[in-house]
């Protein structure tokens, strides 16, 4: 699927929740380094702050990342609080490993959650990605995670 079809009917509402996901570049599995992981997360907080809405849950795998935004304010956007994500956590491990280029793929998948969708639910299959994918036996020893919820 190209990067054109993932944009087809992308919208950003106020107040709705959306499950993202994007991967790293190849999907290399970048986030095996504590430091580069760390330096990720870091980010979460200052994407929120920047761009008026709350990461509710989310995980960040090797590989790729899953997220439920919120969009909190007039002007949030989902494009561009996934693009400053992205394009911060590659500066700043740019900057960290002295490299340049690209960390992430340039495309993102979205989905926004209806009413009738348990946000529990959701928040639960986020951050049981470690489990699923056998990286953990329990969650609680991931700790690239994050959920309000849980």
């Amino acid at each position: 699927m190209s990067w054109n079809d993932l944009r087809k009917g992308r919208y950003s509402k106020l107040h709705f929740e959306y499950l993202i996901t994007f991967n790293t570049l190849n999907r290399t599995p970048h986030f095996l380094d504590f430091e580069l992981a760390h330096l990720f997360c870091q980010q979460i907080k200052r994407n929120q702050q920047l761009h008026q809405c709350t990461w509710l849950a989310w995980v960040l795998m090797p590989d790729h990342f899953h997220g439920l935004v919120r969009l909190d304010g007039e002007s949030a956007q989902l494009s561009s609080i996934v693009r400053h994500l992205k394009g911060s956590s590659s500066n700043v491990i740019n900057k960290y490993l002295n490299a340049s280029g690209s960390l992430w793929q340039p495309s993102f998948h979205d989905h926004a959650l209806r009413a009738e969708e348990d946000r529990l639910k959701v928040a639960r299959y986020i951050v049981a990605n470690p489990l699923r994918k056998g990286l953990v036996r329990n969650v609680q020893e991931y700790p690239y995670w994050d959920s309000v919820y849980l």
